[in-house]
């Protein structure tokens, strides 16, 4: 059996008596080399889809549109709860954009979120999906609010957003890159300095998100930067793994999950990690 052909028969092997739905789809961005479950099936993204309003960010910051050290001010109707801290602090607090962006992928802020949807346009952030050829992959609705004016149907069924393994990894894939041209360019700029630093900026953000439990769980000596996203019956994971012999995406999503606990570990972080694991052990 091939190295492709085992770490495909690996993975299917822990995933197969997952009591739940598993997407996956993972590359290596040196060799090319990838792996694929399930990865064309939309999924509910949960806070993965915060990627996208990131990547928006970056966009409307290199056109000058928006800056990083705009202030926004928080009111108390924009304190939604779930996860981030922002939901605790007094009322009216300034803050910066930048400031959001960091809560948002940090902790995951549903507040900050918010905010920075709110400041882009949640119709640009779609809009920046499309312009990415992303067609499976949509931001419904601020978080913890209701979706507003005519929704396709399916967005009952998928809540804040949806994507697929494929797609999200594609937009991460972007962040590792510094990809910022557009979808079928036929000769893609390089990035320039100022949008290096651009990508700097977001890649540190990636790098202090705080929920460890799903894809850096079992790997070590390696940076993570990475973005999850959690509901109830949902854990998903999607990063760049900074392996040895160069980066790794990993796009995993569990969803429809029996386990339903919000503890460190829950089976679905359980078996991403697992399954991260595996794949940078076959490629390193």
């Amino acid at each position: 059996m091939d190295v492709a052909s085992g770490l495909l028969a690996a993975l299917v092997a822990l995933s197969a008596p997952y009591h739940g739905k598993v997407a996956l789809y993972a590359t290596d961005l040196t060799s090319g080399r990838e792996v694929a479950l399930d990865a064309d099936t939309p999924v509910p993204t949960a806070s993965v889809i915060k990627l996208a309003v990131l990547f928006e960010a970056l966009k409307q910051v290199q056109s000058g549109r928006v800056r990083f050290a705009d202030t926004l001010t928080m009111k108390k109707p924009d304190q939604v709860p779930g996860s981030g801290v922002l939901s605790l602090f007094d009322t009216p607090m300034q803050l910066t954009f930048k400031d959001a962006l960091t809560m948002m992928i940090a902790t995951s802020d549903n507040t900050g979120t918010n905010l920075a949807i709110d400041h882009l346009g949640l119709d640009n952030i779609d809009n920046r999906i499309a312009w990415m050829g992303l067609k499976d992959t949509r931001l419904y609705k601020k978080v913890f609010m209701p979706a507003v004016g005519p929704m396709p149907p399916d967005q009952k069924q998928f809540g804040l957003g949806k994507t697929t393994a494929r797609e999200m990894a594609a937009i991460m894939t972007r962040f590792a890159t510094c990809d910022l041209n557009a979808a079928g360019t036929d000769a893609p700029s390089p990035p320039s300095a100022a949008d290096r630093a651009l990508c700097d900026t977001a890649i540190a953000m990636l790098k202090h998100q705080t929920d460890g439990n799903s894809i850096p769980r079992y790997l070590t000596g390696v940076e993570v930067a990475n973005k999850t996203g959690s509901l109830d019956d949902v854990r998903n994971d999607v990063a760049i793994v900074y392996a040895k012999n160069g980066p790794i995406v990993i796009s995993a999503f569990t969803y429809a999950n029996a386990d339903q606990s919000w503890t460190p570990d829950n089976a679905g972080a359980l078996l991403i990690g697992k399954m991260a694991k595996t794949i940078v052990d076959a490629w390193q």
